[in-house]
C-alpha cells in the first residue's frame, strides 16, 4: 500500500462518519419533552441562554456551514411569529418547483451539506432554519400549537418568489412538512418525509426516556453525544463540525415549542399532492415496520421506500439514493 493510499484512508473514514452524522445529530433529539418542560423559563419564545452561548453556537454554525456550497442568496422572511432564514441554491435540474429542505431538531441548514450536490441536480433548493430552533431564524412570538407551526411556515414560503414548493423534511422537519400539508396545502407541490417522527407511528417510550439526559444543558456533553450516537446506530459523533453545531444549540438554546401532535391516518389519507415516505429499517424513533405499514395503507398518492439497513441517520447514509427517489417522485 503506497503512502498516498495510507493518507487517504483516514480522510475517507472521516467523510463516512460525517455523512452519517449529518442527520443523526440534527434529528437525534427529536423530542426532549421532559427536558423542555422541566426547563421552563418566563420567556414565551425560544431564546439563547446567554450571549456567550450564542457566540459559541454562531462559531460552530459558521464552521459547519463551510461544508455547504456558497448560497446564491440569503433571505430573511418576516412572519407573524418571527424572522425565518432561508438560503437559496441554484440547481441544474428541471424540477418545476424548488425543493425546500427542513432539518431536524436543533440542526439547522448545515445538516444538508452532504445532500445538496445530489439534490441540486433535481432543481433549485432552499434550506431553512426552523423557527423556534437553534439557528439563524429568530422567534419573537409564541408558537402555541400545530396550527401556529403550519402558519409560520406558510407565511415564510409566501415570502419567497415562487408559488409552490417540494418540501423535504427529515425527522421533526418531516413532521413540520406534513403538518403544513394537512393544514395549509396551497403552496405544497409535493412532500418527502425522511424517517419523519409523529407521522406514521409514535415514538417508543424507551427512546423518549433516553432523550431526557440530552435535554439538560448542564449535563455532560458525553450524555448528549451518547444519545445522538444511539439514534445513528452507534456511529461516532465527535470532532465533526455539524455535530459541534448541534451540541452547541442543544446546550445554549432554550426551546419554547409545543410538543408535536401525531398526524392522523385520516389527515394523511386526505392528502392530494404526491408524497414520498422514506423509512429507515433500523430507526429508533418509531417502529419501522409499523410506520411502513401505515404509510403503505393511508397515502393516497404515495410512494414508500424502506431502507432496511438504514438508521435514523438515513439521509446522511444514503444521500444519492434519496435524491434519486425524489427525482422519480417529481418525474425529473
Amino acid at each position: 500500500m503506497d503512502d498516498e493510499t495510507l493518507e487517504a484512508e483516514p480522510q475517507v473514514k472521516r467523510r463516512r462518519r460525517r455523512r452519517r452524522w449529518l442527520i443523526a445529530g440534527g434529528v437525534a433529539v427529536v423530542v426532549v419533552l421532559a427536558g423542555a418542560f422541566a426547563l421552563r423559563t418566563p420567556s414565551p419564545v425560544g431564546h439563547w441562554r446567554s450571549a456567550e452561548g450564542y457566540d459559541a453556537f454562531v462559531e460552530a454554525y459558521d464552521a459547519a456551514f463551510a461544508d455547504m456550497p456558497e448560497p446564491d442568496e440569503t433571505l430573511d422572511v418576516r412572519t407573524d411569529f418571527g424572522v425565518v432564514r432561508f438560503y437559496r441554491f441554484t440547481g441544474t435540474g428541471d424540477a418545476a418547483e424548488p425543493l425546500v429542505l427542513l432539518p431536524g431538531r436543533a440542526s439547522a441548514s448545515p445538516v444538508w451539506a452532504g445532500n445538496l450536490s445530489s439534490l441540486l441536480a433535481i432543481g433549485d433548493v432552499y434550506t431553512v432554519d426552523l423557527l423556534g430552533e437553534p439557528g439563524m431564524s429568530v422567534q419573537d412570538r409564541p408558537i402555541e400549537d400545530d396550527a401556529d407551526q403550519a402558519e409560520w411556515l406558510d407565511q415564510a414560503l409566501a415570502g419567497l418568489p415562487e408559488d409552490r414548493f417540494n418540501l423535504v423534511g427529515v425527522s421533526i422537519g418531516g413532521w413540520t412538512a406534513a403538518n403544513l400539508a394537512v393544514r395549509q396545502p396551497e403552496r405544497v407541490a409535493s412532500v418527502t418525509l425522511v424517517d419523519a417522527v409523529f407521522v406514521f407511528d409514535g415514538m417508543p417510550v424507551g427512546t423518549m426516556i433516553r432523550s431526557i439526559p440530552a435535554s439538560v444543558p448542564w449535563f455532560p456533553k458525553s450524555w448528549r453525544d451518547g444519545f445522538n450516537s444511539y439514534t445513528a446506530g452507534g456511529a461516532e459523533v465527535e470532532d465533526v463540525p455539524v455535530a459541534d453545531m448541534i451540541e452547541a444549540g442543544m446546550q445554549h438554546y432554550q426551546l419554547r415549542l409545543p410538543a408535536p401532535t401525531q398526524i392522523t391516518e385520516d389527515q394523511l389519507s386526505a392528502l392530494e399532492m404526491p408524497v414520498l415516505a422514506i423509512i429507515a429499517g433500523r430507526s429508533v424513533m418509531h417502529n419501522p415496520e409499523t410506520a411502513r405499514e401505515t404509510a403503505e395503507r393511508v397515502l393516497p398518492d404515495g410512494s414508500v421506500v424502506f431502507y432496511e439497513d438504514a438508521t435514523h441517520a438515513v439521509n446522511g447514509e444514503h444521500p444519492e439514493e434519496i435524491a434519486a427517489d425524489i427525482a422519480e417522485l417529481l418525474g425529473v
